[in-house]
This record gives C-alpha cells, sequence and structure tokens, in this order.
C-alpha cells in the first residue's frame, strides 16, 4: 500500500504541474499532506516535514546566496566582454548558438556540480538566447542533459555512491563508462545540430550590433541592464574572485552555502559598498531569489514526507519485486532500464544504497559482477534529472525563466533518448553484459 501511495503521490505532483492545474510550490506542498494522510498520518506529517525542510536547508541557502553573488556580477558587467565575444564569434547563426551550448556545459560540468554549471552557463549564454530569439527551453534541456552525462565522472555524487554501496574504486565504474559518455555527448551534439537547423529555419541568421546590451524578455536575468550598477572599472577583480570562488568549489574545502555567503558579501564590498546601492541589487533579484528558495522549500516538505512516510524504502522493493526469477540473467540490461524510473521516484541515496546492492547480490548468482552492476545502475542519470527531488533542477528552470513543467515535457523524450544510446553503447562495448 505504502509503494502504490508514494507512486500516486509523485504521478499526481507530475500530472498537476504539467497540465498547470497548481503552481510546484503549491503542488510540492499540498500533495504529500494529502497523501500522508491517506497513508494513515495527521499531526505526526509535521515533524516529517520540518525534517525535510532541514536536510535540504543548506541547498536553499546555497542557492539563494548564488543567484545574488552571480546577479550582482551581472549588473556589474563581469559577463559583458563574454557575451560580445560570443556574438561575434557565432555571427547570429542560431546552429553556433545550440552547438556551443552543449560544449559550453560539457566543459563547465567537469568539476561534478550542476548547481555550478547551470549557474555560469546560463548566466553566459541566456543573454545571447535572447537576443537572437531562441527558445529557451532548448538550452535548459542541452544544460541539463550535459550536466547529466558529465556527472558520472568518479568526483560526481552518482558514481561514489555506487562504489560506496558496492565497495569497489570509483574509477572501476567510471573508465569503462567513458566511451559510453563519449557517445552521450556525441548524440547531445547532434541533438543541437538539429535544434540548431530548426531555429536556424525559423529565426534566419541574424545581423547583430556587436555592442548592444542584451536582456532576457521578462527582465528575470539581465546583462548590464542598469547603467547605474555598471562597474567596468573593477571588472578584473570582479573576475578573479569568481575564478577563485570556483576553484575553491570544486576544490570542496568550502561548504557551498559558506562559499556563497562570503563570496557575495566580498563582492558586495567591492562594487556596492554603500548601503543603498547594495539594498537596490538586492531589489532588482529578489523576485527570483524569494521564488527559487521557496520552491527549494516545498521540495524539502514533499522529500520529508516521502522519507517519513517510509515510501521512500516501499517504492523499490514493489519494482524489484516485479523482477521474475527466469529474468535474472538480463539484470545488468535491467538494471540500466530501471535506472530511469528509480532514480526519478526516490533519490540516488534510496536507490544506490538500498537497491543496487540487492541487483548486485542477485546478479552475482548469474555470473555478473558487482562492477557491471554499478555501471549499469548509472545509465538513468540524465533522466534522473528531470526529478521533482533534484533542487538543482528548479535552479535551471528558474535562471533560464522558464516552467518547470514546460521544462520535463519538453525535455524528457530526449533524456530517454540519451540514457538509451549510453546503454546501447555501454552494451555494444562491454561495459555489463547483456545476459548472464
Amino acid at each position: 500500500m505504502l509503494s502504490i501511495l508514494g507512486f500516486l503521490m509523485v504521478a499526481t505532483f507530475m500530472t498537476l504541474i504539467m497540465t498547470r492545474r497548481l503552481a510546484p510550490m503549491v503542488a510540492l506542498i499540498l500533495v504529500p499532506v494529502v497523501f500522508g494522510m491517506l497513508a494513515g498520518h495527521g499531526l505526526d506529517l509535521g515533524p516529517m516535514m520540518l525534517d525535510g525542510v532541514k536536510k535540504i536547508a543548506p541547498t536553499g541557502v546555497m542557492i539563494m546566496f548564488a543567484i545574488l553573488y552571480f546577479g550582482l556580477m551581472i549588473d556589474a558587467g563581469l559577463f559583458d566582454p563574454i557575451v560580445r565575444r560570443l556574438l561575434a564569434f557565432v555571427r547570429g547563426d542560431p546552429v553556433r548558438v545550440v552547438i556551443g551550448t552543449v560544449v559550453l556545459a560539457v566543459v563547465v560540468s567537469l568539476d561534478g556540480d550542476g548547481s555550478t554549471t547551470y549557474m555560469v552557463t546560463v548566466a553566459a549564454l541566456l543573454p545571447l538566447y535572447a537576443r537572437l530569439g531562441l527558445n529557451p527551453l532548448i538550452m535548459a534541456c542541452l544544460v541539463m542533459l550535459s550536466s547529466g552525462v558529465m556527472n558520472l565522472t568518479p568526483w560526481g555524487g552518482p558514481t561514489a555512491r555506487a562504489a560506496a554501496a558496492l565497495q569497489v574504486e570509483p574509477a572501476a565504474l567510471f573508465l569503462p563508462l567513458v566511451p559510453a559518455m563519449a557517445a552521450g555527448v556525441a548524440w547531445l551534439l547532434l541533438l543541437a545540430w538539429m535544434y540548431g537547423r530548426h531555429e536556424r529555419r525559423r529565426l534566419g541568421v541574424l545581423k547583430l550590433d556587436h555592442t548592444a546590451e542584451f536582456t532576457q524578455a521578462g527582465g528575470l536575468i539581465s546583462v548590464s541592464t542598469d547603467p547605474a550598477a555598471r562597474r567596468p572599472r573593477r571588472l578584473w577583480i570582479n573576475a578573479v574572485l569568481t575564478l577563485i570562488l570556483l576553484v575553491t568549489l570544486v576544490s570542496g574545502v568550502i561548504p557551498l552555502p559558506v562559499l556563497f555567503m562570503g563570496g557575495f558579501a566580498i563582492a558586495t564590498l567591492i562594487n556596492y559598498p554603500r548601503p543603498d546601492d547594495l539594498r537596490a541589487r538586492i531589489a532588482a533579484h529578489a523576485p527570483n531569489v524569494i521564488a527559487m528558495v521557496a520552491l527549494i522549500f516545498a521540495a524539502g516538505v514533499f522529500t520529508g514526507v516521502l522519507t517519513g512516510t517510509g515510501m521512500v524504502e516501499a517504492m523499490p522493493t514493489a519494482l524489484l519485486a516485479l523482477i521474475p526469477p527466469t529474468m535474472g540473467p538480463y539484470l545488468a540490461p535491467i538494471t540500466a532500464a530501471i535506472s530511469l524510473p528509480m532514480t526519478f521516484f526516490i533519490s540516488n541515496d534510496a536507490f544506490y544504497f538500498g537497491v543496487v546492492p540487492i541487483l548486485a547480490e542477485a546478479a552475482s548468482h548469474y555470473g555478473i559482477s558487482k562492477e557491471a552492476i554499478g555501471s549499469a545502475s548509472l545509465i538513468g542519470q540524465p533522466f534522473h534529472l528531470l526529478s521533482p527531488l533534484v533542487p538543482s533542477t528548479y535552479l535551471l528552470v528558474s535562471l533560464a525563466g522558464v516552467e518547470f513543467g514546460d521544462h520535463q515535457r519538453f525535455t524528457w523524450p530526449w533524456a530517454v533518448a540519451t540514457c538509451a544510446v549510453m546503454g546501447v553503447a555501454a552494451a555494444v562495448l562491454g561495459v555489463f553484459p547483456v545476459w548472464g
């Protein structure tokens, strides 16, 4: 019963936001309350929800100060030279812009952190998309899928979790997957080329004024829209500060919330030391910050109820029970296939620490190594990022100025296709056996 309620809860949430019956923030709060009560819980739902909010609070703090930091850098004009150079390179050609989106996202994703990839890539590309009139859903789709593929590096979360759960070296899972990841990136470049051709037919190749200033439609994210906020004489010190922040982020020596809080404080002293100027900058970005942080804490309510009621344990157990013994020799491709819904409906921690060891133990009776099962379990990561349980995806849609439901509808077929390309490449190259 708990597993059925869990799947129904996630399906109801997805239906409500994709049909725009409810805003994501409202659905994240009300849907788990209703299903928690159906599971027989009452006043004890409060502590569950609070536990979920506490666990996600550091992420909320990090995202809030990260948005403010990059907002200050955008206002100060740090990204203006990048946009002008990009404009000079692409020459108004949508094909070059969209292909460049994948290239930039893949390079930035090498740090293993999705939030950083989204903030840096969207900040650099969004003004260009807006100026050319390109569909921002294309950017959000390609950036997210590129991050999903590159997140399989040993310092990325999923590979580290799978290796720890199976007690193997992360390199034993990652190195065999490198050709499959390359196939995934090649597929994304092809997808970018197809979308670029579509946008070129729709818009044509535009003649651009490389010295113009560009703003996103709607005004949520801007590049130097306020002349009074620009700090051209502080360009290099802002660039050095941002570089130091990103290097420190990759090194992991400072917790991300503390890192961005400190970076924001230093950035304000450099660029806007007067309280009135700082208040104006915070007010300019407040709508984006409030909407984003509220959504993150609402997601904490959702995950808190999912965990506290026991649904998060019941759901994978029910799915495993559906696999008949005769399918044992095919457990490696089965693991790759079920990694898509498993990591969508439950967290990476629940899947890799709770489900993957069980699959590996069962597969060992058919001569399938745990390294093969571990590698197969990582195939679904590009699809995982579409889950409402992933905080960084809310950051992406907020920065890109698109609706979460619209992003899911636009991206899910390509996410499945990306996982399929990686899975087929991994099976053909012998990363895991098709049958034991």
